[in-house]
């Protein structure tokens, strides 16, 4: 028998908790139906498939990152933002690694449920303001913003691989790659003739 007040949005917080747990791509339908006390054919009440509960746990992360991103990054600008911007989006992917997975993986999302998430939305407006207080403006918007996307990514998948072996401490790593990123955006290069 399905547990009172079973829901699309319990099922996915129970879905996105147990990812964090052993990765987005172990989680099961089951797994998420003995979690949640019910029998898996409860759950297609709620959600229509795995797919379906992947794209909103990803939308449920997209949601919770840009929260404390926005949080961090409030009255900040120039280097204050880019750092509290960065170490937010490093801590919620060590804390919520299964989560942040599905942010960054290609998943077919329900179109009528992303246009009513605010979080991928919210996101893009919060990197593209923070970029603009560099003065950048198009084309260079888009390639900042990707540069960020890549270094971030890139490092804390590194980091959650045990790619960094070194015995320099990542932190320290972390703290230059920032520094970096900031003299960076204030000389951004002027784009070059045929950029598109």
């Amino acid at each position: 028998m399905a547990r009172a007040g079973l829901t699309a949005e319990r099922v996915t917080i129970a879905g996105a908790e147990l990812a964090d747990e052993v990765g987005l791509d172990r989680v099961t339908m089951s797994q998420v139906a003995r979690r949640l006390g019910v029998k898996d054919a409860s759950l297609y009440s709620h959600v229509r498939s795995l797919e379906d509960l992947r794209g909103r746990i990803a939308l449920l992360a997209a949601d919770e990152k840009t929260i404390r991103i926005a949080e961090a990054t409030a009255g900040r600008s120039g280097k204050d933002a880019l750092i509290a911007f960065a170490n937010a989006w490093r801590e919620y992917a060590h804390q919520h690694p299964g989560r942040y997975t599905a942010t960054q993986t290609p998943i077919q999302i329900d179109p009528e449920l992303a246009a009513h998430a605010p979080g991928p939305r919210r996101a893009v407006e919060l990197t593209y303001g923070m970029l603009r207080a560099y003065g950048l403006a198009e084309p260079d918007l888009t390639d900042a913003v990707r540069l960020l996307r890549s270094t971030f990514h890139g490092f804390v998948a590194l980091e959650a691989a045990g790619g960094f072996a070194h015995e320099r401490s990542p932190q320290h790593s972390w703290v230059r790659a920032l520094d970096a990123l900031h003299a960076l955006l204030e000389h951004w290069p002027s784009s070059r003739e045929g950029d598109s």
